[in-house]
């Protein structure tokens, strides 16, 4: 009799980084709050995301931007973690290389996940690899238009999602799902979640969380020392 496979077992978790260097992250909060101030909420939120994937049960690797800047992450973040840069001329040309290294490398199914979902719980990544039991592909809408999260199995993956997108704009998820459909793929729709990107996202960040377990963590802390005036520019 075999043994029943873990849902782990093959899957893993795609996350996507830049290396923290002021004026290169969160230009839009930084207009509000500050540069300095805007680099630490930048990273006590990759910092929250790491913390939910290692409390997690998928296998995870930090795809870091820009591709020289290992040496900037290790340093920040520590070695024990997986490192691999991000590659392509634009993000849709990263995203189709991160997914192909990861099947490359044995993956089954990966999911790929940004650093602007700093409250992103372990359960709707779970959810994310469970659909694709049934699913070609799994889609995580946000609320600017784009998507927090995408994934696929490796016999289902679908590299044209990634060609001809307008990125940045309010309609790649649109477009994403117009493609999927001309494809005639299952998609499995996940739950929409906030990007954090501008002022009155971190104020919706704060606000749904005000009883949530995320309360305590570093990004509600940065959170609350600006809407307190506490910018320390």
């Amino acid at each position: 009799m075999k043994a029943r496979r873990s849902m782990s077992e093959g899957s893993s978790v795609i996350l996507f980084v830049r290396s923290p260097e002021r004026g290169k992250v969160k230009s839009r909060l930084a207009a509000a709050v500050g540069g300095k101030m805007a680099l630490e909420i930048y990273k006590g939120f990759v910092l929250d995301i790491l913390e939910t994937l290692k409390g997690g049960r998928y296998p995870f690797r930090i795809f870091f931007y820009p591709g020289n800047s290992k040496e900037k992450m290790t340093n920040w973040l520590g070695k024990d973690f997986m490192y691999s840069p991000q590659r392509g001329s634009d993000i849709g040309k990263k995203m189709e290389n991160a997914f192909v290294q990861s099947f490359s490398e044995g993956s089954e199914r990966a999911v790929l996940i940004g650093s602007d979902i700093p409250d992103l719980p372990n359960s709707i990544i779970h959810r994310a690899f469970s659909s694709l039991d049934k699913s070609d592909a799994v889609l995580g809408p946000a609320s600017d238009g784009g998507y927090y999260l995408i994934g696929f199995k490796k016999a289902s993956f679908l590299p044209d999602v990634f060609h001809g997108i307008p990125w940045s704009t309010p309609s790649v998820y649109r477009e994403t799902t117009e493609l999927f459909r001309r494809s005639k793929y299952r998609v499995h729709i996940l739950r929409q979640w906030n990007d954090v990107d501008t002022m009155d996202d971190l104020r919706a960040l704060v606000t749904r969380n005000q009883d949530t377990d995320f309360r305590a963590s570093r990004s509600m802390s940065l959170c609350r020392k600006i809407f307190h005036g506490i910018l320390d520019e």
